[in-house]
């Protein structure tokens, strides 16, 4: 099991299992994001108090759900790189971060068009809202490292360590509206209990979702395979 784990942290071989993977991946999104927004615009029931306003959640909740797991792909990839010292893997983070940080900002945008007709303002300080943008702000910071620092050993450690730190407003993301009371709804989706949300919403909310993750995935094996090439090309391979 090891030696498969050390063996899929070479480029020549990552390289060669992913070329058949973008395909399907994008053909995948593809299907699922038209199916989801024909749906979710126009077969699924308005919201009883928000009206068609709520039709936003099919773009807003799955930027907001993918985001979140872009980043903890990214503490993942960090923690390898911390404990075995595989740069691949803080490479793979690297190619992740641009993904989750448009996804992180698409959601501040969404959720100000939302928020505008649902609170009767663009921005209010609540705490789902406020820590999403610190999650932002920990992408740009993230972003900002690779492009302040020439030397490739320390951009490593300090985004590193930035993804390390950013990992514990994540979970204040995610259990932000149940932490405390916020203007933010609370969570409709529940694995543990009863959904509030019916399930003519919540299934085009899945394929939504389904649909951003492979499209993600899709442009990460797009971007990492273009940084397996530049290693490549530098001589690099047993890195």
């Amino acid at each position: 099991m090891l030696g498969w784990f050390h063996r899929l942290g070479s480029p020549k071989t990552f390289f060669g299992m992913s070329q058949s993977w973008p395909k399907t991946f994008g053909l995948l999104s593809l299907i699922l994001l038209a199916l989801g927004t024909v749906w979710g615009l126009l077969f699924a029931p308005p919201d009883y108090q928000q009206g068609h306003s709520v039709r936003i959640m099919y773009v807003h909740v799955p930027a907001a759900a993918v985001a979140q797991s872009c980043y903890l792909i990214m503490a993942i990839s960090s923690a390898v790189f911390l404990i075995w010292n595989i740069k691949l893997a803080d490479w793979a983070a690297k190619s992740m971060a641009p993904i989750g940080a448009s996804l992180a900002f698409l959601v501040l945008i969404t959720g100000a068009i939302w928020g505008k007709p649902t609170w009767g303002t663009w921005w209010a300080w609540d705490a789902r809202i406020t820590s999403m943008l610190i999650l932002a702000l920990f992408y740009g910071m993230y972003l900002l490292a690779w492009r302040m620092y020439e030397d490739k050993d320390q951009v490593f450690k300090i985004s590193t360590l930035i993804t390390v730190f950013g990992i514990i407003n994540v979970p204040i993301v995610k259990f932000s509206v149940d932490w405390w009371n916020t203007l933010h709804q609370p969570a409709s989706i529940n694995i543990l209990t009863k959904n509030a949300i019916h399930s003519s919403m919540l299934l085009p909310l899945i394929i939504m979702t389904a649909a951003f993750a492979l499209f993600s995935l899709l442009i990460f094996l797009m971007k990492y395979n273009t940084e397996l090439i530049k290693i490549k090309n530098k001589g690099l391979d047993r890195l």
